[in-house]
């Protein structure tokens, strides 16, 4: 079978949108091949149970169990769940129990592949402003060179030079966070102790308007 890359025509191949469409389908069918069958059985079957179908086929279980065990509860049958149906109760508490693992089962594939391409954003931002930077050290520079261009110090230029660590924007990050927590902390203090005076002196002017009465 001959290969998608080969019956590409030049102009696709060096199309950037099409590139970039191969590498997420590259990517998601590597994701893919790595899924064991018992991890796809349990994903196809949380496909099955998000369904419409699957729900209306849950009410119109439970109706008719609910119907039959009434007719033979009111017929005096032997064999019946009386109501309130503690057998259903039973059965349905069984059965989103199992739905419950099924859908954590898929969810934590899910939240593996979203942390995955996550980083891969990450990692991509960050080559994107190396690039970015470096590309604005070689015009500085180029602009330097040339005897045409008068010279001058751009601040901007030279603070867009230099990348950007994570660790440093993560730290600040995080001190803004907790400055703005503590701030929040504060204000709240301040708005308890103000709803305490406001009570404390309605409490006061009730005593002495009773007093008065008095």
């Amino acid at each position: 079978m001959p290969s998608s890359i080969s019956t590409q025509s030049p102009t696709q191949s060096s199309d950037p949108i099409s590139q970039n469409i191969d590498a997420v389908v590259a990517l998601h069918a590597l994701a893919e091949q790595q899924v064991d069958p018992h991890q796809r059985g349990v994903e196809s079957l949380t496909s099955w149970l998000g369904r419409p179908q699957f729900f209306y086929g849950i009410l119109v279980g439970v109706s008719l169990w609910m119907i039959a065990n009434t007719i033979a509860y009111r017929s005096h049958w032997a064999e019946r769940d009386d109501p309130p149906f503690f057998w259903l109760q039973g059965i349905v508490g069984l059965c989103a129990l199992l739905m419950t693992t099924v859908v954590l089962i898929t969810q934590n594939r899910q939240g593996k592949l979203a942390e995955r391409r996550e980083q891969l954003d990450l990692q991509m931002s960050l080559l994107t402003e190396q690039r970015t930077a470096k590309i604005i050290d070689l015009l500085e520079e180029l602009r330097r060179d040339m005897p045409s261009v008068h010279n001058r110090v751009d601040p901007e230029a030279e603070a867009l030079i230099k990348t950007v660590d994570p660790q440093e924007v993560l730290a600040a990050l995080e001190t803004r966070l907790e400055e703005t927590m503590e701030t929040a902390a504060a204000a709240q203090i301040v708005t308890d102790e103000i709803d305490e005076a406001a009570i404390e002196t309605e409490q006061r002017i009730r005593l002495a308007q009773q007093e008065k009465k008095s």
